[in-house]
């Protein structure tokens, strides 16, 4: 992953990372795939929480999304099913 692709991705992430902090969790990039989907790790609380799936789409990518348009999808490589 170029730097400073990786580096606007961290910023995004830095957005809503206290957010994710104030409930015990956070998020860890994974790879950035060829054809430009972003894997993530949902760490502490955020990996076994229910709500985890809404703050994927509704946090997490949509502020990747937003940053680097570029970006088609985020998955999460270990989201707990509810």
């Amino acid at each position: 992953m170029q730097t400073e692709l990786k580096n606007k991705i961290e910023f995004a992430l830095d957005t809503i990372r206290p957010y994710l902090e104030a409930d015990g969790g956070n998020v860890r990039i994974v790879e950035l795939t060829d054809d430009m989907v972003l894997r993530i790790e949902m760490l502490g609380s955020c990996g076994s929480c229910p709500m985890s799936s809404m703050t994927l789409k509704a946090g997490v990518e949509d502020a990747i999304k937003r940053a680097i348009p570029e970006i088609t999808k985020v998955e999460a490589i270990n989201l707990t099913v509810a």
